[in-house]
């Protein structure tokens, strides 16, 4: 007997000629029907393969995400947290280095637990709010260490001055939330010095030096997966 192979993507599939009509139709309506499912059956495995290897994107979602910072005073420590982070993650899960963020954080959102002390932090002695409204992070790079790890690259404007940092980071985890979406944690963090942005209130001789200059920053941030139009994805 003879046959025709029939190629799909790498899979071949072998038709007996007689069952094959003029014009190259096939007669037989089970061997549609086999085709279509042995078809139906490659696609479905392809298919998650390289939905996988795409880019998700992830909205920064800052009801539960924060960027938390410490800095010396005297011969202890002082904790903060900006709770109104915003941005986007895109994250390519098997090609870490093809992922990108990009991050806002509103500086009206400090909070040091001592409402004194925070008026002092927005006004012109540090931060001034008035002028500089916003931290800015964009990437520009990213250094893979593991499949979950990795240093990311990028440009930080603090206080109108942007400089390059390196945000070590982890990927915490990926899944479905208990409201029908998809999430995604991750944790970074890095050190740099305010007078690098311009920050200089109390640094100088004589100005008594309370306040350090390193400030240990560690972002907790919590991702929402949407989809191509940038609504919430939806897992059901």
């Amino acid at each position: 007997m003879e046959f025709v192979t029939f190629k799909y993507f790498q899979s071949e599939f072998r038709i007996p000629k007689s069952k094959i009509g003029k014009g190259g139709r096939i007669m037989n309506r089970r061997i549609i029907t086999l085709f279509a499912v042995l078809i139906f059956g490659v696609v479905s495995l392809i298919l998650p393969l390289s939905a996988r290897a795409e880019v998700e994107t992830y909205m920064i979602d800052k009801v539960h995400s924060m960027a938390n910072f410490k800095i010396r005073h005297l011969f202890s420590k002082v904790s903060g947290t900006f709770s109104d982070v915003t941005g986007t993650i895109k994250i390519d899960r098997d090609n870490l280095e093809a992922s990108k963020v990009e991050a806002t954080i509103n500086v009206y959102s400090v909070d040091t637990n001592h409402k004194k002390r925070d008026a002092d932090l927005l006004s012109s002695n540090f931060f001034d709010v008035e002028k500089y409204t916003v931290m800015r992070f964009v990437s520009t790079a990213v250094e893979a260490k593991g499949k979950d790890s990795g240093v990311m690259h990028g440009k930080l404007t603090i206080h109108g001055v942007t400089r390059s940092v390196k945000l070590p980071f982890k990927v915490l985890g990926f899944g479905p939330d208990p409201w029908g979406g998809y999430r995604s944690g991750f944790e970074a963090g890095t050190a740099i010095k305010r007078s690098d942005y311009g920050i200089n209130y109390g640094l100088g001789e004589g100005q008594g030096g309370a306040v350090g200059n390193e400030v240990e920053i560690t972002l907790l941030i919590e991702g929402i997966k949407v989809g191509p139009y940038g609504a919430p994805f939806r897992v059901r």
